[in-house]
């Protein structure tokens, strides 16, 4: 995938999620079975999952990470993990019946995690620069 592209989709992942995350609380259905199956957090983990691997490979590929791009994807996994506590805030204070959830900045937490191994693990086994990974022909 083309550098510009990758940009422009994580970018628009990243609105996407915004605009997700600042639905008013009266969009939502109320008690349910999803309530018992947790799905609001699984939607989290999905939801900053996908944020992290996105933008890891974005800049995997824009910067041509060689040997060890840990500490980028660190440092996008942190911040994607900022995000989701600020977005918990944006909801409590400015988001009509919405609340601070701590169970939601977990989900959040865990999402970015998982982002952050499978952005390592497709790193090793493709590398987005171009260069197949050790064990591919």
């Amino acid at each position: 995938m083309k550098t510009g592209l990758l940009f422009i989709t994580a970018l628009a992942y990243f609105i996407l999620t915004i605009v997700l995350l600042t639905l008013p609380g009266s969009a939502f259905p109320k008690e349910d079975i999803f309530d018992q199956i947790y799905f609001d957090k699984w939607v989290h983990i999905g939801l900053f999952s996908l944020l992290v691997l996105l933008w890891n490979l974005w800049f995997a590929k824009k910067m041509q990470l060689q040997n060890k791009p840990t500490r980028i994807f660190i440092i996008v996994s942190l911040l994607a993990l900022g995000y989701g506590i600020i977005m918990e805030f944006v909801q409590k204070w400015y988001i009509p019946n919405r609340s601070f959830d701590l169970g939601d900045i977990i989900a959040d937490g865990v999402g970015a995690v998982i982002g952050l191994l499978a952005s390592h693990y497709l790193y090793k086994k493709i590398d987005p620069c171009g260069n197949r990974g050790r064990n591919q022909n």
